[in-house]
């Protein structure tokens, strides 16, 4: 994933900038970067590996070093970026947040040899993205016309910063599948991923751009350069998962959708338990909500331990990945022994992780373990934005039970087990809270989650659940 915060000031920006970029930090684990633009000193940038270390302390030197009116910052799970382009257009640094599934089409077809376009590889040996769109984008003979062009030709999703000398352009992916807030206070303007960004800076929010519209950004006015488009596919996943709880989309809290989100999934349950309880962070509001509905104490069993773990190291290795992860979670043992619980957690992927925790509560001296997932089965990867956290569907556990089942042949009905009513559904369900040792299983409906969100539901993107683009 990534987020990304950008300023236009009539003074320095820096302090804005480095401070409204920190606060995206929980949707990037791997790279960050600054860049900034004043007349005196022209381009300046700066991008840091964040794997095991905060973004405060990676730039807190170069914050002081650093000066200019204009600024982008990006945080990121794969590229290094912003980047500093020269090109027809000028000096621009360009920041991205997006999907590209045809980066290998395009560079093929569009800059092939002829062309003699070349390509840096990141570490893993793909192409940086974020290089690509500003190559399309060069195509065109003015910025505009080059971020239309990008968004035509990318295939998946693609939010474009660019940061000129006269500006910042803000270009929100087609469909709207991330968010583009803009907020403002006396002598600036600033753009950000997630709203909640800039208050602590003291701006106040002004509007989300639309799907697919372009504005230009200076320290005195945002500027319409395309007009919005009138379908919408916001990924719903922001709200159950990603978003921080401070943040909205839409208009839509994320902390209140996740409280109805619990409520819903209380309202169709009727099971006995002692405590209900979130498995940090993100489930904890699920978990509030549905102990509000079902009357059922809310507790905090584990507490997450972050001190000494200021970032999501990523070992290499699965198994001690898994391992990192349980060793977060710290245990409240009188809050476990003896009791009947029940477990929120934002979804399921793998399993691993949550099965481990079962059984650590199990073995901690809980009576039941009653898992409820906050969102349907995962059965299809994203592939709109980079939010999927398994690279092919064997990976998912919902993939490896019905394989289980049927052999290769569940690939012919996969809409069956989409279904909640049918009994192919129940079959899986049953043979996952089977492999994962929980007492009961529920997953969230679809509608009833869409209906935690409260918006149209023809605005949101549900694919990874049920498929439907």
């Amino acid at each position: 994933m990534g987020g990304f915060f950008a300023v236009a000031s009539k003074e320095d920006c820096v302090f804005d900038l480095f401070f409204g970029t920190d606060y995206h930090s929980h949707l990037g684990t791997r790279r960050a970067g600054m860049a900034v633009y004043g007349k005196e000193n022209g381009f300046d940038r700066a991008i840091h590996n964040i794997e095991n270390s905060p973004f405060r302390t990676k730039f807190d030197r170069d914050v002081s070093k650093m000066s200019g009116n204009l600024g982008i910052g990006c945080i990121s799970d794969y590229e290094p970026q912003p980047l500093i382009v020269r090109s027809h257009h000028g000096t621009y640094a360009i920041s991205t947040v997006g999907k590209i599934n045809n980066a290998d089409a395009i560079v093929k077809e569009i800059f092939g040899d002829s062309h003699g376009a070349h390509f840096l590889e990141m570490s893993g040996g793909d192409i940086n993205p974020t290089e690509l769109v500003a190559a399309i984008i060069n195509q065109r003979e003015n910025l505009i016309e080059g971020i239309k062009h990008a968004q035509d030709l990318i295939e998946g999703s693609m939010t474009i910063l660019i940061m000129t000398p006269m500006g910042i352009y803000a270009a929100r992916d087609k469909m709207g599948r991330t968010p583009v807030a803009i907020g403002k206070k006396e002598g600036a303007y600033c753009v950000a991923f997630e709203s909640f960004a800039y208050l602590n800076l003291g701006y106040q929010p002004v509007r989300e751009l639309g799907p697919g519209e372009i504005v230009v950004v200076t320290p005195e006015a945002v500027k319409p350069l395309v007009a919005p488009g009138k379908d919408m596919k916001i990924c719903t996943f922001l709200w159950v998962y990603y978003g921080y709880p401070s943040s909205s989309y839409e208009g839509v809290s994320v902390e209140k959708m996740r409280y109805n989100c619990g409520a819903e999934l209380a309202k169709r349950d009727n099971v006995e338990a002692d405590i209900v309880a979130g498995v940090p962070d993100s489930g904890t509001a699920h978990a509030v909500g549905y102990a509000n509905e079902s009357g059922i104490p809310f507790s905090r069993p584990f507490i997450k331990y972050t001190p000494t773990w200021p970032r999501s190291f990523t070992p290499t290795i699965q198994t001690k990945r898994n391992m990192i992860a349980k060793m977060k979670l710290i245990a409240v043992q009188d809050l476990i022994k003896d009791n009947r619980m029940l477990l929120i957690d934002d979804s399921i992927v793998r399993g691993t992780q949550l099965g481990e925790t079962t059984e650590f509560l199990y073995q901690s001296g809980a009576k039941e373990v009653h898992i409820r997932p906050a969102c349907p089965p995962i059965m299809f990867g994203c592939k709109y934005l980079n939010f999927s956290r398994a690279s092919s569907p064997m990976e998912l556990i919902t993939h490896q039970v019905m394989h289980e089942l049927e052999g290769e042949k569940y690939m012919t009905h996969l809409d069956a087990y989409v279904n909640p009513d049918s009994p192919e559904y129940a079959a899986m369900i049953e043979k996952i809270r089977v492999k994962l040792n929980f007492t009961s299983l529920r997953y969230h409906r679809l509608d009833d989650m869409i209906a935690s969100v409260g918006i149209d539901p023809s605005k949101l993107c549900t694919y990874c659940w049920d498929g439907k683009e």
